[in-house]
């Protein structure tokens, strides 16, 4: 399949004639609890031709290359990234921390080095708590539970737990998450829902587990107060502005 992916990107950099600097999996292959028929999602960051930012009509800012049964192909611009990374989008975060990497340029390096400077734990506390309500709300108020809508509850929570005590981005890989955060009484079933995670179809169930229930009942009040307290730092545009430039005329030679 990555020689598959690697063709693809291939496809696209001649087609839409861009340079891709970097494309990585995203969603359950990258956090690590994928399923026999999982997907793949392949996310990546392009940039474009100096002249091309200079359009007076514009010019799109996502490329949406490929969507079916075995592959989620999409990418930003990169002025749409770093757009999004003033405003610490953790989508970005959570790709250049991606532990699949199916291709990276040098231009990926110098992204990752301002990451840490535009990191904002509040707005992030904020995104992965909205998450883990929605989640919780929509698809566990059942007696059957779909195995991997605990895993999208629980992943954004235990993600949430580690910005509020480290102040940094929470690692991709869940099994990380888990270790570091999760509960030790509650350590023992959550590898027993991994396994079954990783033989059960997308939409296998299984029956409620009231020890989650209860944890993530406790932790969204958590979460939410340490949101709610969390400072908000002043960022500024330069060093984006700076990078922008020199990745359309350095990165594009």
């Amino acid at each position: 399949m990555e020689t598959r992916i690697l063709e693809e990107l291939q496809k696209i950099e001649e087609t839409e004639n861009v340079k891709i600097m970097m494309a990585v999996e995203s969603g359950s292959r990258a956090w690590g609890f994928e399923s026999p028929d999982s997907d793949y999602d392949v996310r990546f960051i392009y940039i474009r031709k100096p002249e091309d930012y200079l359009k007076l009509e514009g010019i799109r800012d996502v490329i949406e290359w490929k969507l079916d049964e075995t592959l989620d192909i999409n990418g930003w611009d990169l002025k749409k990234a770093l757009q999004l990374l003033y405003k610490s989008n953790p989508t970005i975060f959570e790709w250049c921390a991606s532990p699949i990497i199916y291709f990276s340029r040098e231009e990926f390096n110098w992204l990752k080095e301002l990451l840490p400077e535009y990191f904002s734990v509040k707005k992030s506390l904020y995104h992965y708590l909205r998450m883990a309500e929605r989640n919780y709300k929509t698809y566990l108020k059942f007696e059957d539970v779909q195995v991997k809508k605990y895993l999208y509850v629980l992943r954004p929570l235990l993600a949430a737990k580690w910005i509020a005590e480290k102040k940094s981005a929470p690692p991709v890989l869940f099994e990380e998450l888990a270790e570091a955060e999760l509960e030790n009484e509650l350590k023992a079933e959550m590898e027993k829902l991994l396994e079954i995670k990783k033989i059960t179809p997308e939409v296998g169930t299984i029956p409620k587990i009231q020890k989650f229930h209860d944890y993530i009942e406790k932790t969204l009040s958590e979460i939410k107060e340490a949101a709610e307290t969390a400072e908000e730092k002043t960022k500024e545009w330069e060093k984006l502005n700076q990078l922008f430039l020199k990745m359309i005329s350095e990165g594009r030679e």
